[in-house]
């Protein structure tokens, strides 16, 4: 029912940048807060980013000054623009979406993930 689609990533060079989108359908409720998680290789996730609906965002110390999210409430899609990535920066980045029910409270939602690797 809902789907949580997450698009953009790809193979770039050090220094190099990316755009990635994650746009989320399929429920009437509306989006408390979106972000950004990422997994690296033999690594646990982690939370690279989350910006909620009044915009209020929250960012990873690695990626401080380098990743900007954006949200576009109207059409439920946030945006990870990525600038100076770096090798370490190599991973699955993963979009949530957390929707505000009146029965259930907060629920969180997944994409599929999308490959980010930085390379030489």
């Amino acid at each position: 029912q809902v789907q949580v689609v997450e698009s953009g990533g790809g193979l770039v060079q050090p220094g190099g940048s990316l755009r990635l989108s994650c746009a989320a359908s399929g429920s009437i409720y509306s989006i408390y807060a979106m972000g950004w998680y990422r997994q690296a290789p033999g690594k646990q996730r982690e939370l690279v980013t989350s910006i909620t609906r009044d915009g209020s965002t929250v960012y990873a110390d690695s990626v401080k000054g380098r990743f900007t999210i954006s949200r576009d409430n109207a059409k439920d899609t946030a945006y990870l623009q990525m600038n100076s990535l770096k090798p370490e920066d190599t991973a699955v980045y993963y979009c949530n979406a957390d929707f505000s029910t009146p029965i259930t409270g907060t629920r969180r939602y997944w994409g599929q993930g999308t490959q980010v690797t930085v390379s030489s």
